[in-house]
């Protein structure tokens, strides 16, 4: 996996911080995209993910997007945690709102979900 280029990384933060104030953080090989402390985002190589679930993940692979992936000496690993987010999307200020609020919601329930298991152990 290649580190994000810094004009992708400008390109992917123009359309985003318009929406909502956005805070940036280096995610294993790639950049983090958090809202108000919660991860909804990276970029990997030159390409945006967004959190999906159950509930979200049909409409990116309708998309024709497929799910972030690595390679490893075993063979590819899928994260299907995290779906690429289509470049018409990115595009359009008000399709990105409604994407990346939703990729947000599920963040947010995925981290109250973590919480809860941590407690709980």
């Amino acid at each position: 996996m290649t580190t994000p280029s810094a004009e992708y990384k400008e390109y992917v933060l123009e359309f985003l911080e318009p929406l909502f104030p956005v805070q940036i953080s280096r995610f294993f090989g790639g950049v983090g995209i958090s809202y108000d402390s919660v991860q909804f985002a990276m970029i990997m190589g030159n390409s945006l993910y967004f959190a999906v679930d159950e509930g979200t993940r049909k409409k990116y692979e309708q998309a024709g997007m497929q799910p972030f992936s690595y390679m490893t000496k075993k063979g590819r690993i899928q994260v299907r945690k995290y779906f690429e987010l289509p470049e018409d999307v990115l595009t359009d200020p008000e399709q990105l709102r409604l994407w990346a609020n939703e990729a947000i919601q599920v963040a947010n329930k995925t981290k109250k979900t973590n919480k809860v298991f941590k407690r709980s152990s």
